[in-house]
């Protein structure tokens, strides 16, 4: 069934205020802010909700910049779904056109292994571990 023009707005402005930030929090922890996201499975919603979480982001930015903000979301939706089964990583790398950063699509690259999964945790570490000292 097709949604009429002001049942799609009202769609719309509802995730809009319900979803992304549905306290209206000044700060959100990562889970606040994509838990939702994870949920989403409607390209519309998802086209919004990265909209309002690039504004979100650049909000909190020294020098906003929208590019570098989309990048920060997509690495950031990409990244979490990885904490979810595959399905749920598969749905949320296509509808925000994002990949995990460290193990790309699961489309292109298939799951990791539990092997492929510690050992990029300890090269991760050692990077960090090198930037700290």
């Amino acid at each position: 069934m097709k949604l009429s023009q002001i049942e799609r707005l009202n769609k719309l402005d509802k995730i809009q205020s319900n979803i992304f930030n549905p306290k209206n929090k000044k700060n959100l922890t990562y889970g606040e802010s994509l838990s939702s996201a994870m949920r989403i499975t409607d390209q519309e919603i998802a086209d919004e909700y990265l909209k309002d979480y690039v504004k979100y982001i650049m909000k909190n930015m020294d020098e906003p910049n929208y590019e570098e903000a989309l990048n920060i979301a997509k690495s950031n939706i990409g990244y979490f779904a990885g904490y979810y089964d595959n399905k749920t990583r598969e749905r949320v790398e296509d509808l925000f056109k994002c990949s995990h950063p460290y193990f790309g699509s699961i489309k292109e690259n298939g799951v990791p292994t539990a092997k492929e999964a510690f050992e990029m945790g300890m090269k991760i570490g050692e990077m960090l571990k090198k930037r700290n000292e």
